[in-house]
C-alpha cells in the first residue's frame, strides 16, 4: 500500500500543479489581444490540461484504492477530504470548460476574476494535507 500512497502523492503532485498554473494562464491570456499570442495561450492551455487530467485521473483512482484498501470508511476526516477533491474535479472540469471557451474566443471573465479562481485549489490543498496529516475526529 505504501506504493500505491507514494504514486497517488505524485499524481496528485501533477494535478495540482496544473491546478495552480492554468488559471494563471487564463489572467495572462486575457491580456493578449493579437491572434498569434492569443493561439500560443490556447496551445498551452490545451496541453497543460492534458497533463492535468492524466494526473487528476491517477490521482482519483489511487486515493480511491487506497480508501477502500486501507482505511475504514468510517473515517471523519477522511470523508471531508474527499468531499474536497470532488470539489476539485469539479473545478478541473470547470477549467476544461474554459479553456474550451477561450479556444472559441468566448470568455467573458477577467484577469481578476482569473486571479481569485487561482486561489481555490490553495485554499483546498491546506485543507486536505492538514486533513490527511492531522486527522482530526469530528464526533
Amino acid at each position: 500500500m505504501l506504493w500505491i500512497k507514494a504514486f497517488h502523492v505524485v499524481f496528485m503532485v501533477t494535478w495540482f500543479a496544473g491546478l495552480f498554473y492554468l488559471p494563471r494562464l487564463f489572467v495572462y491570456h486575457c491580456e493578449v489581444s493579437e491572434d498569434a499570442g492569443y493561439a500560443r495561450f490556447c496551445a498551452m492551455e490545451r496541453k497543460l490540461l492534458a497533463i492535468m487530467s492524466i494526473g487528476m485521473v491517477f490521482t482519483v483512482v489511487l486515493g480511491l484504492w487506497l480508501w477502500f484498501g486501507y482505511w475504514p470508511l468510517k473515517t471523519g476526516w477522511l470523508h471531508v477530504k474527499v468531499t474536497l477533491a470532488l470539489g476539485l474535479v469539479a473545478y478541473h472540469f470547470w477549467l476544461w470548460a474554459t479553456v474550451r471557451r477561450f479556444a472559441r474566443r468566448a470568455n467573458t471573465h477577467t484577469a481578476k476574476f482569473f486571479r481569485l479562481m487561482n486561489e481555490v485549489p490553495a485554499l483546498a490543498l491546506v485543507a486536505m494535507v492538514m486533513l490527511a496529516i492531522v486527522k482530526p475526529s469530528f464526533g
